[in-house]
């Protein structure tokens, strides 16, 4: 594996007439959806967007990367999981930290089941993770301009809501909290930033290591992939997201830093150490029912608590046993920029968690 830069943002499309090509793109994508071929139509839609990015590419290919999910069903999963998989790093107290061209999906694995994370140094490169930087801007601007009224032809391509099939729900009061707590926007969301996203990983072929570790090709989560613009000034409460996807779910989330972020922007404070289990929620200080008092974080984590220093294209990979919270401290008085993308197994897909094929 190795950092790639692909070209991401491109030129404002949302304005312009679809060209012959695009239009041949869209009317031969149809054509294989009919025939039930998802997968081949997402190919030649993302191929197509390559050549010259349009919104109305953009816009199909996120419904479509969702449509897709349930036309294939998912292969009969790996039993047992996850593997018993041996420690890379004996006698490392802290995050291991590795190079992109070290990861593997055993050392991935050994890692989560043994630190409880892993930081892969330079997974993005610094230009591509500036990229998305932009992108997260320009998502966030485009549905403040949306609410605000002032939403130009252009806005659509950075937010339009994605359109989810029969039984998935997301709701714009979801919405609106995720932009007021903390800078936050679902990546599905936004078109444009859903294909800069998917190529980024496509570029650096993050698909391998996951799918040696899941036994299965990886899917995204819809709610919980999440571009954010943190300020200094957020709210913070411990969490293991398996308080809402279940301690058995086969997940690996790749946070990744699209800025500076560890000194005078916030970074995330992580327990260095493998949890066998989900800790308890929603008592003494804990502001939310699904949220980790800071005095059970404290008696749980003793002195494993770690807050990584990233660089632009550094990436923490953890899971859903993993105890954390955004890392704020005196002195930080500059905005984080960071995406989430959370992936799945298929074969253990949360349902509300609403899946976007990869």
């Amino acid at each position: 594996m190795e950092a790639a830069v692909v070209a991401v943002g491109g030129a404002t499309a949302a304005e312009d007439a679809l060209g012959a090509d695009s239009a041949a793109a869209l009317a031969a994508a149809e054509s294989l959806v009919a025939a039930g071929r998802q997968r081949a139509a997402i190919d030649v839609l993302t191929a197509a967007n390559r050549r010259a990015a349009h919104v109305r590419l953009e816009t199909r290919l996120a419904a479509l990367r969702h449509e897709a999910f349930g036309a294939t069903p998912p292969a009969e999963p790996p039993v047992p999981w996850p593997p018993r998989l041996r420690d890379p790093f004996p006698g490392l107290r802290g995050v291991p930290e590795v190079e992109c061209g070290d990861l593997t999906g055993a050392l991935l694995g050994g890692a989560l089941q043994h630190h409880g994370a892993l930081l892969v140094r330079g997974l993005v490169a610094p230009r591509q993770a500036a990229r998305l930087a932009d992108d997260i801007d320009r998502a966030l601007d485009a549905y403040d301009a949306v609410l605000a009224g002032t939403a130009s032809a252009a806005t659509a391509r950075w937010f339009t809501p994605l359109a989810f099939g029969p039984g998935y729900t997301y709701t714009e009061v979801e919405r609106r909290w995720g932009r007021q707590s903390g800078g936050q926007l679902l990546v599905g969301d936004s078109p444009r930033a859903l294909f800069d996203v998917i190529e980024t990983w496509t570029a650096i072929d993050l698909g391998r290591p996951l799918a040696e570790y899941f036994g299965e090709w990886p899917a995204l989560s819809f709610k919980k992939s999440t571009l954010r613009r943190t300020p200094a000034d957020t709210l913070t409460e411990w969490h293991q997201d398996g308080a809402f996807l279940g301690q058995a779910t086969r997940t690996v989330d790749v946070w990744l830093a699209c800025s500076d972020c560890g000194v005078d922007a916030p970074s995330i404070d992580v327990v260095a150490r493998r949890l066998d289990g989900l800790v308890e929620t929603g008592a003494g200080s804990a502001a939310f029912s699904w949220s980790v008092a800071r005095e059970v974080a404290e008696r749980v984590a003793g002195a494993d608590v770690v807050r990584p220093v990233f660089a632009p294209g550094d990436a923490l990979l953890l899971d859903q046993l993993n105890l954390h919270r955004t890392g704020v401290g005196p002195g930080m008085s500059r905005t984080r920029y960071a995406i989430e993308s959370w992936f799945f197994a298929p074969s253990t897909f949360p349902h509300d968690q609403i899946p976007i094929v990869f």
